[in-house]
């Protein structure tokens, strides 16, 4: 069994200004992406330039940011938001929603991809490979929060969350989100988009890699209390991802059947 290591989630005191970890988390996820894409641009992977990677980047901010916490305050509480309207601007306590995020990011992609006169899928191939370290990234945010904790466990790496207030060990779910979410869709991702592929199938893989990354890991992240399990013994974080893996896999169908040549009769 481990223990919880104590992070102070302030991270600096920069005056009266107090800069926190899990907002750090977001900017270095931002930093990762932007790196990935100069990468992708330099290397041919798009034909978009510098000058768009910059506006992505803006737009992907606001989509993420304004996304993860109306998805948040929708999906997760709206009840408590809408008595405390206020509370939504405490980004600092965390309570973000990675599906609200992505709703967030689609809506503010299709607006870049009307400008750039270019399909939603383009542009989301381009920007799937840049997304999963920036996940790992706010996971590590949730972990160092000592937010998000898992289900109890038996196993040796199990940790006691202060915020738990049971002394009882937990599956570190952050660490693991962080892996899966993370790291292993990034290689995924990255991999597949490493050779030309026909358009929506990069954007299709990474719906369908985190969709059963984040359903799998659930099973051992415990239930927000304040809703519990939703159906049949399943979380909302599965019950919003089903959708994701559905989506994906039509699209990467769809994709599939439009770039096979039509066989002559």
């Amino acid at each position: 069994m481990l223990r919880y290591p104590h992070f102070d989630p302030i991270a600096v005191h920069i005056g009266p200004l107090a800069v926190h970890w899990y907002g750090l988390m977001y900017l270095l996820g931002f930093a990762l992406a932007w790196t990935l894409g100069r990468w992708r641009i330099k290397h041919g992977k798009t034909d978009l330039t510098l000058a768009d990677l910059e506006d992505l980047i803006f737009y992907g901010v606001l989509g993420v940011v304004v996304g993860g916490r109306l998805g948040y305050v929708l999906f997760y509480q709206p009840v408590l938001y809408f008595t405390h309207p206020l509370q939504i601007f405490y980004l600092w306590d965390g309570g973000m929603s990675f599906h609200g995020g992505l709703i967030g990011v689609t809506l503010v992609l299709l607006i870049f991809a009307h400008k750039k006169k270019r399909t939603l899928l383009e542009v989301g191939d381009f920007a799937a490979p840049l997304i999963p370290l920036g996940l790992a990234a706010g996971r590590f945010g949730n972990f160092i929060n000592g937010e998000l904790w898992g289900r109890p466990t038996t196993l040796p790496w199990g940790m006691i969350f202060p915020g738990a207030h049971d002394n009882i060990a937990r599956h570190p779910s952050q660490l693991y989100e962080m892996g899966l979410e993370g790291f292993v869709l990034f290689a995924v991702v990255w991999w597949f988009a490493r050779k030309p592929r026909p358009t929506g199938q990069i954007s299709a893989v990474f719906l369908m890699g985190y969709g059963i990354a984040r359903f799998l890991v659930e099973f051992t992240r415990e239930p927000d209390y304040f809703l519990g399990f939703i159906f049949e013994g399943l979380t909302m974080g599965q019950l919003l991802s089903i959708p994701m893996i559905i989506i994906g896999a039509i699209i990467f169908w769809l994709s599939a059947r439009k770039s096979c040549p039509a066989t002559k009769p």
